[in-house]
C-alpha cells in the first residue's frame, strides 16, 4: 500500500511529479479550507514534505498519530519544533550541500550590486539619464574586509569565492572551525572590524535578532550588511532605522522576517538591494533538493538510511 505524504505548500514540479509516482500525495496549498482538510486527513499521513513558511507545530504533530518522518526542503528547519518531534519519534531531514553553491553565488551576487549600485545604475541606463552626465562613482569591492556570520558550508563556499576578490576575511560562529580566516568570538568585534557583515547561520530562537542595533552601529557609516539566512536573525525595524539615518551605509537582503510581506519602509530605501528569497532559487539547485527531499522519504520507508538526517 502506498504511504500517504503530505505536501504543506507549493513546492517545483519535479519533486511534485517524483512525490505523485510514488505516493498517495494529498496538496495542501490547492486547499480552499487547510484545517477543515487536515482534519480530514491527519491519522492517515505517514511523511510530511514542507518548505519555509510552514510551521510544523507540536499540536499538528500530536494530531498525525502515524507520522514517520518530516522532509524539510532547504537547509534550515527552524520552522519544524525539533525537540518535540523527537520525543514522538519522528524523524526530521534537510537539504544540505546541494544548495551551497547557488546560495554563496547570491551572497557575492548581493555584495557586487550593493558596492557598484548595479541596480540603480542599470536603472540609469534604462531611463537614459546618462545623456545628462555620468552614473555617481560607487565603492570598490575587491580587497574589502569581508565578515561572515556563520562558517558552515555555505559561509565556506561564500569565503572561497571572496578570496577571488582578495577580501580580507573573518568570521564568527558559535565554534571556532578549522579554517584559515580570523576567528572572532564576538559579533560586536567582527562587525567593528570589517566592511562587509554577511549572515549565513542558521535562524531559530539561539540567533533570533543577532544582528542587532548595537552590532549595526558597530558595523559603522561604511558597512554594509548581507543577509542570505533567516529574516530572524536581524533585527529588521533596527535595520530600517540605521539604514535610514545613515548609521550603516547599505544593505543587500534575500530575506525577511514576515515573507512574502516586505515592509515599505524597506522597499523606499535608495541603500538597499532587495531579493524575493531566491538564493537558491535556480532550476537545477530546486529539483536537486526536491530530489533529496525524495530521497529521504524513500529510504526511510524503504528502511535504507537517511541522507541528510537532522535527528
Amino acid at each position: 500500500m502506498q504511504k500517504n505524504l503530505l505536501i504543506m505548500s507549493q513546492m517545483p514540479q519535479y519533486f511534485v511529479n517524483l512525490a505523485d509516482d510514488n505516493f498517495n500525495t494529498h496538496k495542501l496549498w490547492l486547499q480552499n479550507d487547510e484545517d477543515k482538510y487536515i482534519s480530514e486527513i491527519k491519522e492517515t499521513v505517514d511523511a510530511i514534505a514542507v518548505m519555509g513558511g510552514y510551521k510544523i507545530t507540536p499540536e499538528l504533530m500530536k494530531s498525525m498519530t502515524n507520522l514517520k518522518i518530516i522532509a524539510c526542503y532547504g537547509v534550515g528547519y527552524d520552522a519544524i519544533d525539533i525537540d518535540y518531534a523527537k520525543s514522538l519519534g519522528i524523524k526530521v531531514t534537510n537539504t544540505p550541500e546541494v544548495l551551497n553553491d547557488e546560495v554563496a553565488d547570491t551572497a557575492i551576487a548581493l555584495m557586487l550590486c550593493v558596492y557598484k549600485q548595479i541596480v540603480d545604475a542599470d536603472n540609469f541606463a534604462r531611463n537614459n539619464s546618462w545623456v545628462n552626465g555620468d552614473f555617481p562613482l560607487s565603492k570598490k569591492f575587491s580587497g574589502s574586509k569581508l565578515g561572515i556570520v556563520g562558517m558552515g558550508r555555505i559561509g565556506k563556499a561564500i569565503a572561497k569565492r571572496a578570496e577571488a576578490f582578495d577580501c580580507v576575511i573573518s568570521y564568527h560562529s558559535r565554534n571556532k572551525k578549522n579554517v584559515k580566516y580570523k576567528f572572532y568570538d564576538n559579533v560586536n568585534e567582527l562587525a567593528k572590524d570589517v566592511d562587509t557583515l554577511c549572515i549565513i547561520t542558521p535562524g531559530g530562537k539561539e540567533t533570533e535578532k543577532l544582528i542587532n542595533q548595537k552590532v549595526l552601529k558597530d558595523l559603522g557609516t561604511n558597512g554594509v550588511l548581507i543577509n542570505v539566512a533567516r529574516g530572524s536573525v536581524v533585527d529588521q525595524d533596527e535595520l530600517i532605522y540605521c539604514l535610514k539615518n545613515n548609521i550603516i551605509l547599505a544593505a543587500g537582503l534575500d530575506v525577511y522576517v514576515n515573507e512574502p510581506n516586505i515592509p515599505k519602509e524597506l522597499i523606499d530605501l535608495k541603500n538597499t538591494v532587495l531579493l524575493p528569497h531566491i538564493a537558491s532559487g535556480t532550476v537545477e539547485t530546486r529539483n536537486a533538493m526536491g530530489q533529496l527531499v525524495y530521497d529521504n522519504i524513500k529510504n526511510y520507508f524503504e528502511d535504507k538510511p537517511l541522507i541528510s538526517q537532522v535527528l
